[in-house]
């Protein structure tokens, strides 16, 4: 069975955990339009895509074994160094050095012993663009911080995406969209044109994991359907949502196929690797 998971952060290494315990078929497609802290200051020194996001999904399908994979999340406190991650600074050090972002990302992977594969939502380097009702706002950051987001866009607005990445997602079984921030991981990953055109053509059963909680204030206030109508608005379709039980989405209806499940860790901060496994199992069955 293929799987795939779209987007990018702490959501989609979450997916990728989970996706790894359902098949050893699995595929991260990621975005590299994150701009903030140490990503940022690389992107800004070195004109690099966002390997922020990449670091994070690679270490999720790593031998967890290996040394590198120890370390690679590891953060210097010291001088010019500080706050830069291992991973980023190894990440952009290829990047720089051999100009190709895909190849770069797939010799770390060989390196830590990834089971599947990452690959980046585009082939290069990517500015997220929002339109809000208070105007435009520019930058991954800047629009994490703002809210009445009406739609994003990517600079360039032609971005290509890799050709592994759409033919993994035309060819999957599963597609897991989320969790993660709604406007600056997802659907950053998913606006790019070609990943966008391979999520509306796929057969696969596109699974739509709903956050926790609204985001403030980038989705402060919204709905369950507020956030598959984003992702519409987007081109993006979901065949499933799934909500964990104790979410302040819980409760809420909305236009697609929801199932409910326990989903959330014991603290209820994050997604449960184990129960997301087992509730994407239960969805292929159906």
């Amino acid at each position: 069975m293929k799987v795939v998971a779209v987007g990018g952060g702490h959501g989609t290494a979450v997916s990728l955990r989970a996706l790894k315990i359902v098949s050893p078929d699995v595929t991260g497609v990621v975005s590299v339009a994150d701009d903030g802290g140490s990503t940022g200051r690389l992107r800004a020194m070195l004109h690099v895509a966002a390997v922020g996001d990449l670091r994070k999904c690679l270490g999720a399908l790593a031998d967890p074994d290996n040394p590198l994979t120890a370390s690679f999340e590891h953060r210097f406190h010291v001088g010019e160094l500080s706050g830069h991650a291992v991973g980023n600074l190894l990440l952009v050090g290829l990047i720089d050095a051999t100009g190709n972002l895909e190849e770069s990302v797939r010799a770390v992977a060989q390196v830590m012993g990834v089971t599947g594969t990452i690959v980046p939502a585009s082939c290069e380097g990517v500015e997220l663009l929002a339109t809000t009702e208070e105007g435009p706002t520019r930058g991954q950051s800047k629009v994490a911080r703002s809210s009445s987001i009406r739609r994003i866009s990517l600079e360039p607005a032609n971005a290509a995406a890799p050709i592994v990445a759409v033919e993994t997602i035309e060819r999957a079984d599963v597609v897991l969209i989320g969790p993660g921030s709604l406007f600056t991981s997802v659907l950053a990953a998913c606006v790019v044109p070609g990943i966008t055109q391979a999520l509306a053509g796929t057969k696969a059963k596109k699974i739509y994991v709903a956050n926790l909680r609204a985001q403030v204030p980038e989705t402060e206030g919204f709905t369950l359907q507020d956030h598959l109508d984003a992702l519409e608005r987007h081109g993006v379709v979901a065949d499933v949502v799934l909500v964990d039980e104790h979410s302040s989405f819980a409760h809420d209806s909305c236009n697609v196929t929801t199932h409910v499940r326990d989903l959330a860790t014991s603290n209820g901060l994050m997604h449960d690797v184990q129960k997301l496994a087992s509730a994407v199992l239960e969805e292929v069955r159906r």
